[in-house]
C-alpha cells in the first residue's frame, strides 16, 4: 500500500522524538533546559500533524493495509462512508495513482469467505469495470452486470443477497456515457431476446426531457436518457424490494445513481431526481 512505508517513518521519527523527551523528562540526558525549546517543540507537533493526516489518508480505504476487507472493517463503515470511499477510489483512477494490490494475497484470504461493503448494478459494457474505476480490491465489491442496468425480478434477487444475507451497505446503479443499450432503445431496435430486455429501457427515452434532436446519433441526447434510465433503475429497486426499501428507510443502507463518463473516467453520483450530490462531491485536482 502506498501510505504504509510514509506512515512508518513518520510514526518512527514521532517515537524517537517522544522518547528523548520523556528520558530528558526523567534526567537520563543532559537537560539543556526544564522544557523542550520552542523549535523541538514545533517540529514534535508538526510530525503527529504529519502522522494524523497520513492515517486520515489510510483510513479513505476499504481494506486499509492493502488485505482484502474483513466483516469488522465493513461493519464499522457507514452506508454514507462506503459511498465516499468509492468516490474516492474514482479519484485516485483518474489521478493515476491507484492502489498496487496483491491481488494473490487477496484471492486467497477471501477464498473462505468475502465481506464486499458495496453491490453495484452495472451495464456489462467492457469499457466500463466497476473494480478498477473505484480502484477496489478483490473481496471489496459485489458486482451485478447486465446491459444498460436494468432491474428485473432476477437482479433485485441478487441486490437483496448482497444486502439483506451478506450485509453490503449500499447499492450503486453504475450506468455510463455512449451506452450502446441506450441507443438501441432509442432506435426502438428488435432482435430476439434483446428486445425484451431494451423493453425495461424504453420508458426512460419518453421520460427524457431534452431540447434538441432526439436521436442515437446525438449523444448528448443519449447521456440524458442513460441518467433518466440510471434514476428509473434506482427508483425499481426501491418499488420492487420490499427488504431493501426497508433497509433504506432504517438508514442501514443506501441507494444512489451513478454515471460514468468513459471518456474522461469520472464517475458522477446523482440522486434519484438526475441531480448532481453537491454535498458528497469530492474535489478533484486535475493534472494539466
Amino acid at each position: 500500500m502506498r501510505y504504509t512505508s510514509r506512515i512508518a517513518v513518520i510514526q518512527a521519527r514521532a517515537a524517537r522524538i517522544d522518547a528523548a523527551i520523556s528520558r530528558q523528562a526523567v534526567g537520563t540526558l543532559p537537560a539543556v533546559s526544564g522544557v523542550m525549546d520552542p523549535i523541538s517543540r514545533r517540529r514534535f507537533l508538526a510530525t503527529l500533524a504529519a502522522v494524523n493526516s497520513s492515517a486520515s489518508l489510510v483510513d479513505a480505504q476499504f481494506a486499509a493495509s492493502g488485505d482484502a476487507l474483513s466483516r469488522e472493517a465493513r461493519d464499522r463503515m457507514t452506508p454514507a462512508r462506503v459511498i465516499d470511499e468509492l468516490k474516492r477510489g474514482n479519484e485516485r483512477f483518474c489521478d493515476g495513482a491507484g492502489e498496487a494490490y496483491d491481488y494473490r494475497r487477496q484471492q486467497r484470504m477471501t477464498a473462505s469467505g468475502q465481506y464486499p461493503a458495496a453491490v453495484i448494478l452495472g451495464c456489462i459494457d467492457s469499457r466500463a469495470p466497476a473494480e478498477i474505476i473505484f480502484d477496489c480490491g478483490i473481496g471489496d465489491l459485489f458486482n451485478a452486470r447486465i446491459a444498460g442496468n436494468v432491474v428485473n425480478d432476477d437482479l433485485l434477487g441478487s441486490l437483496e443477497f448482497s444486502c439483506v444475507t451478506a450485509g453490503a451497505k449500499a447499492i450503486v446503479v453504475f450506468g455510463h456515457t455512449a451506452c450502446g443499450a441506450i441507443k438501441g432503445a432509442i432506435d426502438n431496435v428488435k432482435s430476439g431476446h434483446l428486445t425484451t430486455l431494451l423493453a425495461h429501457i424504453t420508458p426512460a427515452v419518453a421520460e427524457t426531457t431534452f431540447v434538441g434532436k432526439r436521436s442515437s446519433t446525438n449523444t448528448t441526447f443519449v447521456d440524458a436518457v442513460a441518467r433518466t434510465n440510471v434514476r428509473r433503475s434506482v427508483d425499481a429497486i426501491r418499488r420492487g424490494s420490499v427488504q431493501l426499501a426497508d433497509l433504506e428507510k432504517r438508514g442501514e443502507i443506501q441507494i444512489a445513481g451513478a454515471m460514468y463518463d468513459v471518456a474522461t473516467g469520472v464517475v458522477e453520483f446523482i440522486d434519484v431526481s438526475g441531480i448532481r450530490l453537491q454535498q458528497h462531491i469530492i474535489p478533484r485536482h486535475r493534472h494539466a
